[in-house]
This record gives C-alpha cells, structure tokens and sequence, in this order.
C-alpha cells in the first residue's frame, strides 16, 4: 500500500474522523527512489497532466528521488480548472514593449483555490498560513476567528471557521504612495546584463507557497498567485525572451531595484524559487501603493512599467494581460474579473 496512503487512513481511524474523497488542500510528497510523475499521480487520484501542471513540470519530466512534488487538490464534481489563454507567461516586466514569450504549454491550466469562505478542513500536510493565504486573510486573522495560537500545529481533522468571505481588502502601508514605484526601471535600466541575478533555478512553487509569501508582504494572495501563474506557471526555471527570469519572471535591472529600493526585509537570495516570488511580490506591493490599490492598475504596472503606464496608457498587449490576470485572480479566489 502507499505509504501516503496508509498514513491518512491511520490518521482517520485514530482521529475517529471521515476525510472527504476528494482533497482540498495541497500537501508536500517527498519523492522516493524509483517514483515518476505516473505512479504519484495514480496514487493520488490524479493524471500525469493534472499533477505535471501543478508543479510546472513537462509530463514527460524525470523525477529527482528526495526531491519534492506539490499533490494538487483533486476538483470538485462540475468545477473545472481555469484556462490560461495563449498570452500565458508573456511579460515585459518594465520594459516598455511588447515583446514576450508564450508558455502556454507550460502552463496548461491553473490549480483552483481550495478555501474560499465558510469553512474548511484541515488535510494532512496543511499549514495555518497557507489556509490563511489561499483565503485571503492573514495568518493572525484566521488564528484569532478560531481561538488559535497562530504558531501552533493544526490536527488533520480539524474544522476551520474562514469567515463570511474570502477575499481581502489591500491596504496601504505607504505615506508616499507613489514615490518608490515611480523610480521602477524600464528598458535597458531594467534589462541589466546577462550575468546579474535573479538566476533560474529547476524549481517549481505552489499557489499556497505564493500566496503565503503575498499575504506575509502585505498583497492579496490570490492576485500575487494570479500573476506568478500567468507569468511562468510557477517555473522557475523559465526565462523569456526579453531575459526575465524565475516565477516572476523578473529583469535583472529591475531585481536590483527591487533589492536595493524596495526590500526592507533579508537580502533576497538570486537563485532561490521563493525569494524570486517575494521579489516580484514587494515590487507588486509598491505598485498596489502607486495605484491605489488598483490590481487591475498593479498589474499592467507589472508587466508594462508604471511610468510608461502613466505617459501612454495601457497598450493592446498590456489590456490583453490585465484581462488574463484579472480572470485568474477571480478563480484563485480574488475579486478580481
């Protein structure tokens, strides 16, 4: 038997308890010598795609045994996944044109968000800040609306009050709103060169990881995981053809500025998958700052540069972006659409 397997049923005999047939949480699977992307995904009810998407993986990719692999939740009778449309993955980040590269092969269709208002069931693996995360409340709320300690394990089993909705309302934190964002670099400031960081790396992030990150700086998560999916389907190990890299597809200019005007926090390490999400995550949030609290207006930021945003407006591929990001967002859980 599945050693995963055996486990859940050992905690659902102990804990007297019926876990629902199909999962609503991600959870972590350390990969075992001998393993592929189609023996995990039969042990878990999934197809090679379903759990080769999630992990923004090829269906055809190897499997590295003590490396890890996120276990989607599986859907809902009736519920379909969101489709990503060609554009997926196209980015100028700053740059001022259009030019972008597509990998919509990459990432074929998004994971649905798996908590989103009334109540939830912790599943094996869950942690209080990715529950919180994926509804769109912070950590302190959640634990607090569940007489919890927020640094305290959760029991499989346990039932999650998450409150009548699931989304945030984006607050400002900036007296200048305006100030840093405007100095976001466009074209050759934002490009660098070659050699600078952030480097890509064949690692692979989760919605929960993203938007755990988002909610931890300040943005909604499901609009920090609307963008890292259109951007690079979690990969990031992708770079575009304009030399943005990693999940949020960053420039290496533009990681500078990042790093040196915007982090207030540890020094973001160049080749790491989840500091690539908090660059792109504390860029996003000074320009939320900029616009107001505008996703729509922080995302056309994002990927067109928020000073050619202001002289030009949004160009035909920027509307086409805002529009994929915003549909995204909606089915991540957001209020987006």
């Amino acid at each position: 038997m599945h050693l995963r397997l055996l486990l859940l049923l050992t905690v659902a005999a102990g804990a007297l308890l019926v876990i629902p047939a199909a999962a609503s949480a991600y959870f972590v699977h350390t990969v075992a010598p001998g393993e592929s992307l189609s023996s995990i995904a039969a042990a878990d009810g999934l197809s090679v795609d379903q759990l080769a998407a999630a992990n923004g993986l090829s269906p055809d990719a190897e499997l590295i045994a003590g490396s890890t692999v996120q276990i989607p939740p599986q859907q809902q009778p009736g519920v379909s996944a969101p489709i990503v449309s060609s554009t997926a993955g196209t980015t100028s980040m700053g740059d001022g044109d259009s030019d972008a590269d597509d990998v919509g092969s990459t990432a074929a269709a998004a994971p649905a968000s798996s908590a989103a208002g009334g109540s939830y069931v912790v599943q094996p693996g869950d942690t209080l800040t990715a529950i919180a995360a994926r509804a769109g409340m912070t950590v302190d709320q959640l634990a607090a609306l569940n007489g919890l300690d927020p640094n305290a394990y959760l029991i499989s089993g346990t039932a999650l009050s998450l409150g009548s909705g699931s989304g945030t309302e984006y607050v400002s934190t900036n007296t200048a709103p305006s100030s840093a964002a405007s100095a976001q670099p466009v074209g050759a400031a934002a490009e660098g060169t070659p050699t600078d960081p952030p480097y890509p790396t064949p690692q692979t992030v989760s919605a929960p990881e993203v938007g755990s990150i988002a909610a931890a700086n300040g943005v909604p998560a499901s609009l920090a995981d609307a963008i890292a999916w259109q951007e690079s389907g979690f990969n990031n190990d992708l770079v575009s053809t304009a030399d943005a890299r990693g999940v949020m597809q960053i420039l290496p200019g533009t990681w500078q500025w990042i790093q040196n005007d915007l982090n207030s926090g540890p020094p973001l390490a160049p080749a790491s998958a989840s500091d690539n999400v908090r660059g792109g995550v504390i860029m996003l949030h000074s320009l939320l700052d900029a616009t107001g609290g505008d996703p729509a207006e922080a995302a056309a930021a994002y990927y067109q540069g928020l000073s050619s945003l202001q002289q030009n407006g949004m160009y035909p591929d920027t509307q086409q972006y805002v529009q994929d990001v915003l549909s995204l967002e909606s089915q991540f859980g957001g209020g987006g659409g």
